[in-house]
């Protein structure tokens, strides 16, 4: 099977646990506002490439894997559920460790053929880092252009059939840092028993220049980044509520 593949890693580290061969794929539905691959968006403009051709190059340095595997990013991955599943489904019979990192925007419990999909891709996957983008409803559609109900209905699928999660949380000056917004979020993951790690990443402005050689225009072009310390507050802020 082939799909679309934006670029490769062969040594990522902040994708999961241990060294970790990283393939980004190619589309997404999503339109955050600080998204930083915008090159990501258009399924068309990734290259075509086979599973097999993908685990031949991570089977070349296997060594460094020993303590990490393989992780999925995008774009957003299950746009291509099914080609997805067939490479985790052959990463799991080499022995891999497989993770997602997905914002579950495409999961859709009112859909039987998404559900089929849904089931057997779990069935061959380690870990989900999950996004979790705003804890608002109408907030998170603003942000996105996307509800929230499908990202929150899919942690609850996770957690049904004990999937370990790790939730990745970006903090924006103005949209995702206020404290109500952050305790929200603690509350959240306290009702979720699959949730082993958060992550709160901070927002930066690192991809402008990538907007402008695009020739696009970046929507948060004018809102301060966080800095280390700000993002360590907002995680006590969460861990507080989350654990108690």
């Amino acid at each position: 099977m082939t799909g679309y593949i934006h670029s490769l890693e062969s040594f990522g580290t902040v994708d999961g646990p241990g060294v970790r061969y990283v393939v980004f794929f190619q589309g997404c539905p999503m339109r955050c506002l600080y998204c930083h691959n915008p090159d990501t968006w258009h399924l068309e403009d990734g290259t075509k490439t086979d599973t097999e051709e993908i685990l031949q190059k991570l089977e070349r340095n296997r060594a460094f894997y020993t303590t990490g595997g393989l992780t999925v990013t995008g774009g957003e991955p299950l746009l291509q559920i099914d080609f997805l599943t067939e490479l985790f489904t052959k990463a799991r019979q080499m022995g891999i460790h497989t993770c997602v990192d997905t914002s579950g925007i495409l999961f859709d419990e009112n859909d039987s053929k998404k559900m089929e999909q849904f089931s057997k891709l779990i069935e061959v996957t380690n870990l989900v880092m999950l996004d979790i983008k705003h804890m608002d409803d109408f907030e998170h559609q603003k942000l996105t252009g996307h509800s929230n109900k499908n990202v929150f209905a899919f942690a609850r699928f996770l957690e049904k059939h004990k999937i370990p999660v790790w939730i990745r949380h970006v903090v924006v000056p103005g949209i995702t840092n206020q404290k109500e917004e952050l305790e929200a979020l603690g509350k959240y993951l306290s009702t979720l028993s699959n949730v082993e790690k958060l992550e709160i990443l901070p927002y930066h402005a690192l991809a402008v220049p990538k907007y402008e050689n695009l020739d696009m225009e970046y929507p948060l072009k004018a809102v301060p980044q966080l800095s280390k310390q700000e993002a360590k507050e907002a995680y006590a802020i969460v861990e507080k509520v989350w654990k108690g």
